[in-house]
């Protein structure tokens, strides 16, 4: 596997602080204060990303808020408005990279950064030449809607293969929702610098931990399908459909150490984001009742990959859908999706404060 690690060496050059800094996090940059508010230290962030762009690239990563293309998103890889950090120099790579940074946890932050590293995996596991651009660790494009720097609704995207952030502001308050994170390969098999690395291994793991404990006769309920589905079922909608009926078992009939193990299973993707985010979706669940969450499974009850393998679970409520893929490739390549059934994009919170403004005369 010598020339695995050679051709690996040989796909870092010309990438810069993107892939061998330790962390983006440690680059010198002037980013918003910790004792501001998240909204404010979002809008600091992206305004100064902003001042880092020329006109042209303003105009490439502009746009109104309402332009329809804010709900055109994907996780495929694709060509994508916008700037991508291939374009990017390196002060302006460290800004973007800050918006991003800004808005997750640690451990979220990390994850978007391994997630952009699997594209060098994938560049040796499919034999591509070093000057490939489907797998591309530099295609992530931004995307700024609307002013940051006034004081109406705006909103902002990172998206990429197997990456799309969108977080919108309205009056203080920021939707971090759809937000997609996938990994492939989910287990990196082959002899490279990240072998044995699973980004998203402690979701599937935890998955398992709480199918596992569950009896036989909680499993009929749990259990919808012995044949996991292609992809998530959310795909890349705009709003969430065809989900409607709440199917598997509610934390109502769990046990108080399932129980314990499904609130684990939720904050683990939670825990994804900044605190407030974080703290802002615990109150949603608790206010819509912690009991109405559903815990669904669909494919293999033990975890192995192969042909004709797979395993998919989901979490769902009055106001949350998690979702859990890993079916493609043999079992080795995860789609996971987080979204707010009440807050996506923002939207409600838009019509409110457009309804209003339009009565007060504005």
């Amino acid at each position: 596997m010598k020339q695995y690690r050679t051709l690996f060496s040989l796909l870092f050059i010309g990438l810069g602080a993107l892939v061998t800094a330790p962390s983006w996090a440690s680059l010198p940059f002037e980013g918003p204060g910790p004792k501001d508010k998240l909204d404010q230290q979002m809008a600091q962030a992206a305004n100064a990303f902003i001042t880092t762009l020329n006109g042209d690239q303003k105009t490439e990563v502009m746009h109104p808020l309402a332009d329809t293309l804010r709900y055109n998103w994907h996780f495929i890889p694709r060509e994508r408005l916008g700037l991508n950090l291939k374009r990017m120099n390196d002060s302006q790579r460290k800004a973007a990279m800050h918006m991003v940074e800004v808005v997750l946890s640690d451990k979220g932050y990390q994850k978007i950064k391994d997630i952009i590293d699997l594209e060098n995996v994938l560049r040796v596991l499919e034999s591509r030449p070093p000057n490939d651009t489907r797998r591309d660790p530099e295609n992530y494009a931004f995307l700024v809607y609307g002013d940051p720097a006034a004081k109406e609704p705006w909103g902002w995207r990172m998206e990429g293969h197997h990456i799309s952030l969108h977080y919108t502001s309205v009056n203080g308050h920021v939707s971090f929702t759809p937000s997609f994170l996938g990994s492939n390969p989910g287990h990196v098999l082959i002899d490279v610098p990240q072998k044995g690395k699973r980004v998203l291994g402690p979701e599937e793991d935890m998955g398992y931990e709480l199918l596992n404990s569950f009896s036989a006769d909680q499993k009929k309920q749990v259990i919808l399908a012995e044949k996991s589905p292609y992809e998530i079922f959310s795909v890349n909608q705009r709003r969430v459909t065809g989900l409607d009926k709440l199917e598997g078992l509610t934390m109502k009939e769990m046990t108080p150490a399932q129980k314990q193990i499904f609130k684990k299973l939720i904050a683990l993707y939670l825990d994804r984001y900044h605190v407030t985010l974080k703290n802002q979706q615990m109150q949603q669940l608790e206010k819509a009742g912690m009991d109405n969450l559903y815990f669904a499974w669909m494919g293999d009850a033990e975890l192995k990959m192969g042909k004709g393998a797979g395993h998919y679970y989901r979490i769902q409520g009055p106001t949350i859908l998690i979702e859990f893929d890993n079916t493609q490739n043999d079992a080795n390549h995860i789609h996971t999706v987080v979204r707010d059934l009440t807050d996506d994009f923002s939207e409600d919170l838009l019509k409110e404060h457009y309804a209003k403004s339009h009565k007060g005369g504005k």
